[in-house]
């Protein structure tokens, strides 16, 4: 049925080669990411049998979902020119409002979940409207509120740890899915991955240009149906799909079509590339500057709920170095440092090359001077692919 709805939309005169259908353009930055996720996951497997099995590789999943929270709102910021190094301290001081709101006060889990969620949002609000209508430097800002909110956390948690009992807030972080669920969802992905093609080739037909041969959509459907597939295989064969990974997919989700299918995901890309001519073609930049961080803050306080979950308490350590996890992986991921490139989709790639690090390291027994070097190593080669395809195109 699939086959004959595609011929039915296949176009008389395509061109393009197998090759170059399957993999369109080639981003040197993006393939090497993928493959060096390939051969890390191969080694470790090599080094030590126990990273390949379904329990280490649902706690890989799980322990990835608070760099991908926040890696999410990182590339738009990144996206759009700027820096968020407060991410972390915003995850620490969100996740200590909800043990308190939580223990201290008594609340109910929705009361908690939503006064959480606004004060990141608020956080990242008045750093937005510092960068955007003040003209401070968005380094200047978040480097600020990143000593600023850990200074606050210790002040209102008195440097103590407050343990987190509430049954529903701790099934965020550590509960999963039956096993029938993931199955539903794999089913749901599949469905919409035939369907998100199929459109594809009819919306580029309506305008006229060229679509890709049949063979090679298939190709794709097959290939990343069966990424799917074995994912929710895998999950299942140890306790079903985590809950903080359903988090980090529909967020991916919401992200990535805000990124790419709407006005203001093409107005950040816009900022990005070229501010004056952005400035010029009528955009509100301050407005989106500010937004950015609003969505940054806001995911930071998502972040923190799933973190504070999972340690079932708030300490004033929580979301340390987070913000250099986010950055790394975004820029590992294939987003610019210079501004208006970027995907979430490869921000989500980032986060599981420096998951993937710390957990083959982690099983390794490698001291943890090692896993900084060997993380910073990655990043400072990231960034030089990043310059050096900058430059061939500037060629």
């Amino acid at each position: 049925m699939l086959q004959n709805e595609l011929q039915k939309q296949e176009a008389p005169a395509a061109k393009t080669s197998l090759w170059g259908s399957l993999f369109g353009k080639m981003d040197v930055r993006a393939y090497t990411m993928v493959g060096a996720l390939v051969l890390i996951w191969v080694l470790f497997g090599i080094l030590d049998p126990t990273f390949l099995t379904a329990r280490n590789l649902s706690n890989l999943f799980t322990q990835m979902s608070v760099t991908s929270i926040l890696a999410i709102g990182m590339v738009l910021v990144i996206v759009a020119g700027h820096i968020d190094l407060s991410v972390g301290s915003i995850v620490g001081l969100t996740g200590g409002i909800a043990a308190i709101l939580s223990n201290w006060m008594g609340l109910p889990p929705i009361i908690v979940i939503v006064g959480t969620l606004a004060a990141g949002a608020v956080l990242g609000l008045v750093q937005g409207w510092l960068v955007a209508y003040k003209m401070i430097p968005a380094f200047i800002v978040t480097l600020g509120g990143m000593m600023v909110f850990r200074g606050v956390l210790m002040g209102v948690t008195e440097s103590m740890t407050i343990p987190v009992s509430d049954p529903v807030l701790a099934m965020l972080g550590n509960a999963y899915f039956a096993k029938g669920f993931g199955i539903v969802i794999a089913a749901i992905a599949i469905a919409l991955i035939v369907w998100s093609a199929i459109r594809k080739r009819r919306s580029r037909q309506k305008y006229g240009f060229e679509v890709a041969p049949l063979g090679v959509d298939l190709i794709k459907i097959a290939v990343i149906s069966l990424l799917v597939i074995s994912f929710v295989l895998i999950m299942n064969n140890y306790k079903g799909i985590p809950f903080p990974i359903i988090f980090v997919i529909a967020l991916a989700v919401i992200f990535y079509f805000l990124s790419t299918k709407t006005t203001f995901g093409r107005h950040i890309y816009a900022i990005g590339g070229n501010k004056e001519a952005a400035r010029l073609s009528g955009i509100n930049i301050h407005r989106k500057t500010m937004m950015i961080f609003l969505l940054s803050g806001l995911l930071s306080s998502i972040a923190a709920i799933v973190l504070t979950s999972r340690l079932a308490s708030a300490t004033i350590t929580a979301g340390t170095m987070a913000e250099m996890d986010a950055i790394a992986a975004c820029v590992i991921g294939g987003t610019s440092l210079m501004g208006g490139a970027g995907t979430v989709i490869g921000a989500l790639i980032g986060a599981l090359v420096m998951t993937s690090l710390d957990n083959g390291m982690s099983l390794m027994g490698l001291e943890s001077f090692w896993q900084y070097v060997v993380k910073g190593s990655i990043l400072v080669f990231a960034v030089w692919l990043d310059i050096s395809n900058r430059r061939k195109g500037l060629k």
